[in-house]
């Protein structure tokens, strides 16, 4: 290639190369306004005539004025149970199957089958959770029964991102760990955890989020009703959540103030759902700042 064919290449690649960076940054900025219109339209329609009592009034069946507090406690207590459970199972099995697994068929098969239940609808592991609680150990419909079916839904998922985390750190780190004399589970626990704990805490959010708008498990393992009191702990209480609510009043409800009550609360939802992820998040982020990232 002479000297004018490649000055003719180069800048052919230069002019590609800026038009692609500019087509990217208006793919970008064209979801970012989408987000953030649907935000937008969401949070619009609920929170201005959303008022403090709504969080905490028992739901009606059929006089106006009802509230969500039964529900959004369910919401809150069903999720803490599925990450109670999620997140051991889910990032222990990531890190085995990252530092300790053996590369074989085996476990390459193994990666597999998860992958796929990670994209398995969140209805199966509902028709599974409705079989082993309601039907083999005829609790009926419970919170038990939808935390431990939201734990299932997201064990897949959690260990997944945690295995590419941990294998995303890079191998010079571990090896340092090791030149100082350290054991493979020190240097697990006190260098390769803390340098994946960023994309680990992602994983997390993830799952969180979609543990609480979930509908379709609960409906068919914790039910469509409450036990009437705001602050229920009993495992076996019924266990609607406020996603669930959401779409009963939306879709089922003969009250005359549904649809109000519908748009304020999904902006709830949708308010809960980022503050989920901003209370994960802004730890990481304060600790970065202290370190000087």
């Amino acid at each position: 290639m002479n000297g004018f064919s490649r000055t003719k290449y180069t800048a052919r690649a230069q002019r590609n190369n800026r038009l692609a960076t500019i087509g990217f940054y208006i793919l970008g900025a064209l979801v970012m306004l989408l987000i953030f219109w649907m935000l937008f339209t969401i949070l619009s329609k609920g929170l201005p005539s959303l008022r403090p009592d709504f969080l905490i009034k028992n739901t009606e069946e059929m006089d106006a004025g009802g509230g969500i507090g039964p529900v959004l406690f369910n919401s809150f207590y069903i999720l803490f149970i599925s990450l109670l459970i999620s997140i051991p199972l889910g990032v222990g099995a990531g890190i085995y199957m990252a530092e300790y697994a053996p590369d074989n068929k085996f476990t390459g098969g193994l990666r597999i089958c998860v992958e796929a239940l990670s994209s398995v609808p969140s209805i199966v592991f509902g028709l599974l959770g409705l079989a082993i609680f309601a039907e083999y150990f005829d609790v009926g419909l419970t919170i038990l029964g939808g935390g431990v079916s939201l734990a299932l839904l997201n064990l897949p998922m959690l260990a997944r991102v945690t295995e590419e985390a941990i294998r995303a750190v890079p191998g010079e780190i571990r090896e340092a760990g090791y030149a100082l004399g350290m054991t493979k589970f020190h240097v697990i626990r006190t260098v390769v955890v803390p340098v994946a704990l960023p994309a680990i805490v992602t994983g997390v959010c993830l799952v969180a989020g979609r543990a609480f708008g979930e509908s379709a498990v609960i409906i068919l393992t914790a039910g469509l009703s409450t036990s009437g009191e705001m602050w229920d702990f009993n495992l076996f209480s019924p266990g609607e959540t406020l996603a669930v609510h959401l779409w009963y009043v939306q879709s089922e409800a003969i009250v005359e103030d549904a649809k109000q009550i519908a748009d304020k609360s999904a902006a709830v939802l949708v308010f809960v759902v980022l503050l989920i992820n901003f209370a994960f998040r802004f730890p990481l982020w304060l600790g970065n700042r202290r370190r000087g990232r």
